[in-house]
């Protein structure tokens, strides 16, 4: 019975004693279970929480799983889903023509808005501008794009968009090597929390700045690294308003077709159209056409003041017993007639108010030897006076009974700013004539002697030098226009036009016309508006064969000389030597 069964037994036993030894080394060596590892070729990008890759992993605790990435398709690099606001990912990837393929991810927060202002001309050196154009847009959410000008716009809304597009001139061909070069961040109007961008081109990357900053500034970007796959990954969190990440990839020569552009900034390229001059130019346009128009209605209407027909003005009034007198228009002194003319005053202005002022018994002339006059007070100024009359007679007399003409020493000065405050109040002129041609000269000046400065300083650096040129233009016009812009009211036109009846009543009346016994008078109220207006040796010698006795009195009242006969010439002589005086 052993016999029979002996060896199958012992073959049984056998295999129980193996199993046995087999488990025993099975628990003195423990295994890990093998890990399957994701392939290389499938770059991904780190979601925000996740460590950065380095050889410290820090402490190890349980995170949700990330979520999977989008492929982008056609070898593009993968760009994943932002998971807070404000957050960007953008995929590039260098074509083989030399263009730029660009996928921008961004997320905005609910209720708010994101604008991008993207430059596509930026400084290449000191005398070069890089160019760059962009083409297929292509927008997937909430937002819209537009090139204006030098920049590229991307606006976008609250939830999440994807913004694709290529990019010409990112490819140059530089001592040996290619260079590309692109503004992956810029011009936001917001606070970017966290920017991740990776690069993939036809071969790896030889060398990578990564900027990040304001303009100008070289602070590295928080992370630029390419990983075994040749993808450049490039990390940086909290990006301030309007800052950039301009990323520089060099690649070996001839790896893909070169496209840069650049713009010599010389005088062509500092001086050329763009959208800030193009805007600048046209509100030039516009300003210079409105001012222009005013000015055309304004002075117009002085024009047609002047070219009007000039109807009949009643200078000679007859009063009772029919004695003729003399009345200006709309009340009007003689050195308010110079002064709305011409709108300033001038000496020819103040001689004949102080030839008014002897008609009208305030002062009186008086010869005291050849080519010597003294101006004496015949009575005090009362408030029969205008204020600037006022002035005129304090200044000439300055608290003494008589001055002569050698020793007069008038502050015109003052007789301008009281000559000036009259003619407003009495509504000839909206404003001051010399302060406000004056301000708005000086305010032209200014600017164009500002827009030179900025002509120069544009052109030197930042371009769009014709925002310049639209300052120096517009300066030029305004203090050209303001010199030109009369002030006058309407019934300071109308002034004029009544002066121009004056005028012509200086030059057409003769004393016959007039009885002899008011020629004296007539010759005398009449004589301080000729003098103003240029006409006195011929309103004088008109009244040449003027009997001056004929009222009674010997010669022209409130002129004293030893020779009446020859009022004339003497006064003529007086005149020059009052505008003289005046004039020192």
């Amino acid at each position: 019975m052993l016999a029979k069964w002996g060896i199958p037994a012992a073959a049984l036993a056998a295999c129980v004693l193996a199993g046995a030894a087999s488990l025993a080394v099975a628990e003195e060596q423990p295994t890990l279970p093998s890990v399957p590892v994701p392939p290389s070729a499938v770059p991904t990008l780190q979601w925000p929480g996740q460590p950065p890759p380095s050889g410290d992993l820090g402490d190890l605790k349980p995170t949700k799983p990330s979520e999977p990435t989008e492929s982008t398709g056609s070898g593009k690099p993968p760009v994943g889903r932002p998971l807070l606001p404000e957050t960007v990912n953008i995929a590039l990837k260098v074509e083989r023509d030399g263009s730029l393929s660009v996928t921008e991810q961004v997320f905005v927060q609910a209720r708010k808005t994101m604008t991008r202002h993207a430059p596509l001309r930026i400084r290449a050196g000191d005398d070069r501008d890089r160019v760059f154009s962009i083409r297929d847009v292509k927008v997937t959410g909430n937002g819209t794009t537009e090139v204006s000008g030098d920049e590229f716009v991307i606006k976008l809304g609250e939830g999440a968009t994807t913004v694709t597009y290529k990019v010409d001139g990112a490819v140059s061909d530089i001592a040996g090597h290619q260079e590309v070069r692109w503004q992956v961040a810029g011009g936001w109007d917001t606070k970017v929390r966290l920017l991740r961008a990776s690069f993939i081109a036809p071969d790896r990357p030889e060398s990578v700045v990564c900027l990040a900053g304001a303009l100008g500034t070289d602070s590295p970007c928080r992370s630029a690294l390419t990983d075994s796959s040749q993808v450049l990954r490039v990390v940086q969190e909290a990006l301030p308003v309007g800052q950039r990440v301009d990323l520089t990839v060099n690649l070996p020569e001839g790896t893909v077709g070169e496209n840069a552009r650049f713009d010599d900034i010389g005088t062509a390229s500092a001086f050329a159209l763009t959208s800030a001059s193009g805007v600048g130019l046209g509100a030039l346009v516009l300003l210079l056409i409105g001012g222009f128009v005013l000015l055309w209605l304004a002075r117009g209407r002085d024009a047609r003041a002047l070219a009007a027909d000039v109807g009949p003005v009643e200078l000679l009034m007859t009063g009772e017993g029919g004695r003729v007198a003399f009345a200006s228009p709309d009340g009007v002194l003689p050195g308010q007639v110079g002064t709305v003319v011409d709108e300033r005053v001038d000496v020819a202005d103040v001689t004949a108010t102080v030839v008014d002022l002897a008609v009208r018994n305030y002062l009186s002339v008086r010869e005291t030897g050849p080519s010597e006059w003294v101006l004496v007070g015949s009575n005090p100024p009362d408030e029969s006076l205008t204020d600037y009359e006022r002035t005129v007679y304090r200044q000439v007399l300055g608290g003494a009974a008589e001055v002569s003409l050698a020793a007069l020493r008038v502050d015109l000065g003052a007789v301008r700013e009281a000559m000036y405050t009259d003619v407003v109040r009495r509504e000839w002129f909206a404003r001051r004539p010399d302060h406000d041609r004056s301000l708005w000269s000086l305010v032209g000046v200014l600017l164009a002697v500002a827009g030179v400065a900025g002509t120069v300083v544009l052109a030197l650096t930042a371009g769009h030098a014709l925002l310049g040129l639209v300052l120096v233009v517009g300066g030029l016009g305004l203090a050209f226009g303001a010199r030109m812009m009369p002030s006058r009211t309407k019934r300071g036109s109308v002034l004029v036009q009544q002066v121009r009846g004056l005028l012509n009543y200086l030059r057409t009346t003769e004393s016959a016309s007039i009885p002899a016994a008011d020629r004296e008078m007539v010759l005398s109220r009449s004589l301080p508006y000729a003098v103003v207006l240029g006409e006195a040796d011929g309103w004088v010698q008109r009244f040449a064969d003027l009997d001056a006795a004929e009222d009674g009195t010997p010669g022209i009242y409130w002129y004293e000389t030893e020779a009446p006969a020859e009022f004339p010439a003497r006064f003529a002589a007086f005149l020059l030597a009052l505008d003289g005086a005046l004039g020192r």
